[in-house]
């Protein structure tokens, strides 16, 4: 009895509040109008947003359209006109050696390669048997025709005397005239036909033309040879070798005759000084490089054939420095693209000096005043303008 009526005084208090809370609230319609008005300020707040962010970002980054192109200013430079070449080593006078007579089996051979041999040296000899026959029978032929000479001289020298007694006429002295003047030709014509045999057999023995180092060798005893079997020996005249150095037009421009120069032969430790005494006067129009030739003494550690690296030095000039990265060429030439007071690029034509290490060395078209683009020439077009950045030193 006490437990229900504690219940229903909680219910009835439970429904009092709620009726309350009823009371006080808003009606219906209010609230949905209420809440419309919070989802128009929420879309009015986003927009702004949104409009003034898109402001903010135009104004703190403006858009620039002008491509970015590093520059520097190269000045002048002090440069050391060194030009690091690579080249072949060989012989100065390279003298080929072969058979220039009739040729034969080799009967020895008495020179080997590094010989040193002076000139008229005997390098081989060629059987000459036969050779020695026909010379034995062209000094008969001499000894014949000497003897009908004297016969023919007698007569006439005897029949000067009949005719001065009458017993001849002088038409017999003219006969006897004729026949000694032409035993004296045949005589002339025996002792010509025995210097051919001669001159023959001569050639059958291979001598040295100089003196010189002995190179190569391509003759063995009992080899068959003739006028075109090449090359038996070769010879360095004196001993004297050489560099060729291939170098561009512009590098051969720096050269001259005298000049010297250090030389490093591949796989040796010694550096040699030599002298340029000759400068090529034509140029390879496939490679565009001419051949500059250094003269060397002889060393053991210079062998033709082997290769070598060479440092010429050609003076010290001023001249604007640039990379190679720089220059531009075309059919023309070369150019570099220069930027100036309106930022628009300009191409200036340019002629190289020097190429270095350290850059390329401008013999003329700049003053070294100028902004010249580092980078990405290629790619600008005359009068573009453009937006330059210095580029740090280094």
């Amino acid at each position: 009895m006490n437990y229900d009526t504690r219940l229903d005084a909680q219910a009835l208090t439970k429904g009092h509040d709620a009726d309350q809370a009823l009371d006080e609230a808003p009606p219906f319609p209010a609230r949905k109008a209420m809440l419309a008005v919070g989802v128009a300020v929420v879309a009015v707040a986003g927009i702004w947003f949104v409009t003034h962010r898109d402001s903010a970002s135009s104004s703190a980054a403006p858009v620039n359209s002008a491509p970015l192109v590093t520059v520097a200013v190269p000045g002048q430079t002090q440069i050391a006109g060194t030009v690091n070449v690579n080249g072949a080593l060989a012989a100065k006078h390279d003298m080929p050696i072969g058979v220039v007579g009739d040729g034969g089996t080799v009967v020895s051979v008495l020179v080997n390669p590094g010989d040193w041999v002076r000139k008229g040296q005997v390098l081989a000899i060629i059987d000459r048997q036969v050779q020695t026959q026909q010379q034995a029978n062209s000094a008969a032929n001499v000894g014949v025709a000497q003897a009908d000479a004297r016969i023919a001289q007698a007569n006439l020298d005897r029949g000067l005397k009949l005719v001065a007694n009458g017993f001849i006429s002088n038409a017999d002295i003219d006969k006897l005239t004729a026949v000694r003047d032409a035993a004296n030709a045949r005589v002339k014509v025996a002792q010509a036909q025995l210097g051919e045999v001669q001159a023959r057999l001569r050639r059958l023995t291979i001598v040295a033309p100089a003196d010189g180092l002995l190179l190569d060798r391509a003759l063995e005893p009992g080899q068959v040879v003739s006028p075109g079997s090449g090359v038996l020996f070769r010879i360095a005249e004196h001993g004297e070798m050489e560099m060729r150095a291939r170098l561009s037009e512009t590098d051969l421009q720096q050269l001259k005759l005298g000049q010297e120069v250090k030389v490093s032969p591949v796989g040796s430790a010694k550096q040699f000084t030599g002298k340029i005494w000759q400068i090529s006067p034509v140029i390879d129009p496939a490679t565009r490089q001419g051949v500059a030739r250094i003269a060397l003494a002889y060393s053991p550690d210079i062998r033709p054939g082997g290769f070598a690296s060479a440092e010429i030095r050609s003076g010290t000039i001023s001249a604007p420095l640039l990379p190679e990265s720089a220059l531009q060429s075309d059919n023309a030439g070369n150019y570099v693209f220069v930027i100036n007071g309106s930022n628009k690029a300009e191409r200036r034509r340019v002629k190289i000096a020097l190429v270095t290490e350290k850059g390329v060395a401008i013999a003329s078209g700049l003053n070294g005043s100028e902004k010249v683009v580092l980078r990405a020439g290629a790619f600008l077009n005359e009068g573009e303008t453009v937006d330059p950045r210095l580029a740090a030193k280094p």
